[in-house]
């Protein structure tokens, strides 16, 4: 089985300069900088261990790129880029598809106007040929529905209601085998019963409130190892039964900007195997 492949941007110009999030309240200039660089490295290394890391140049002027999540989707050679909701975060998103244009990649923007905040808000599930939606904080709602007519995936809209878990990749994380790592108070009643109708009882790692806001589901699915800010005595038992060995690496600067280790990742290949189908064409440039 080949290994993971992620893309990772280098914290050189990371800070907490402005508020677009809860959790950027009363972090303003209060980012320790050099504890930020040691925690990313921290992350890498362990990455690196069972992945393949690339990395793409960091822009300065923005803080916020080392979360590469938020670049975009990959669907094979396709890149779907992000389109920001807020003006802060906008100037990556010229940076982000001219690395993935200058790997061949078949550069496919959704159509103008809509807000799309890439692999934070859409996670494909590691089982089911099924594409995960995230909506009402930063992506829009009519995202789901293009991002379908694109990929050829069937793609589920879930309504994230608490502010504090603005994409999706805060509080839903889908693993291996059908399981699935969720907060379901993140979401409305519909959400929830979406959830409930397509994934059995027991295959749902259902978090508390504390587990969710130390970012337990905000974690990098690498086979057989979950890769997680921090994850407590109960959760890791339950995840060790869905058969994932938890490894916790500090990532608490980063979080005074609202992300932690899935959020500092973005995998290069979706979508999984489980999922791949000869019938979707190469766009990869020549």
């Amino acid at each position: 089985m080949s290994q993971p492949r992620l893309l990772l941007c280098p914290p050189t110009h990371f800070g907490v300069e402005y508020i677009i999030n809860p959790w950027m309240a009363g972090q303003v200039g209060r980012a320790d900088v050099a504890r930020a660089h040691a925690q990313w490295a921290a992350l890498r290394e362990r990455l690196a261990s069972c992945a393949v890391v690339e990395t793409v140049a960091p822009g300065a002027g923005l803080p916020d790129m080392p979360f590469t999540a938020n670049a975009g989707l990959v669907h094979g050679d396709r890149f779907v880029p992000s389109r920001f909701r807020h003006a802060e975060r906008r100037g990556e998103e010229a940076l982000f598809s001219a690395w993935f244009a200058a790997r061949g990649y078949a550069v496919r923007p959704l159509p103008d106007g809509l807000a799309f905040e890439g692999a934070g808000d859409a996670l494909f599930d590691r089982a089911a040929e099924r594409l995960w939606f995230g909506h009402g904080h930063r992506s829009d709602l009519a995202a789901a529905a293009a991002l379908e007519a694109l990929t050829g995936v069937e793609t589920v809209p879930l309504r994230l209601t608490d502010p504090r878990y603005y994409h999706l990749d805060t509080c839903l994380c889908p693993l291996r085998d059908g399981w699935l790592l969720y907060y379901p108070d993140a979401f409305d009643a519909a959400g929830r019963a979406t959830i409930e109708a397509r994934v059995d009882a027991d295959r749902r790692i259902a978090v508390s409130a504390e587990q969710a806001a130390a970012f337990a589901c905000n974690a990098v699915d690498l086979g057989d190892r979950l890769v997680v800010h921090r994850a407590d005595a109960d959760l890791a038992g339950r995840l060790a039964v869905a058969g994932y060995a938890v490894v916790e690496t500090p990532l608490d600067e980063f979080i005074k900007a609202g992300g932690s280790a899935k959020c500092l990742t973005l995998r290069l290949d979706e979508p999984p195997a489980a999922q791949r189908r000869a019938a979707v064409p190469s766009e990869r440039a020549a």
